[in-house]
């Protein structure tokens, strides 16, 4: 996911699409913890899409 597709979501969106990554990233977690995941770069990528959205809602929030 790209921050230039983030840009133009609108806040309910981009609420959205942080809930769901952060159930993503749970799920991840719980198979790392029970080893049954096999492709780890998953829980890194779900993690930056994170950060991602939180700046740019950051970013909306102070009018940039």
């Amino acid at each position: 996911m790209k921050a230039s597709e983030l840009k133009t979501k609108s806040d309910a969106d981009l609420q959205k699409e942080l809930l769901e990554l952060r159930k993503t990233q749970f799920s991840l977690r719980m198979q790392g913890a029970t080893q049954q995941l096999t492709n780890t770069s998953q829980i890194g990528k779900v993690r930056k899409d994170i950060a991602r959205i939180k700046t740019i809602q950051t970013q909306k929030a102070n009018g940039k």
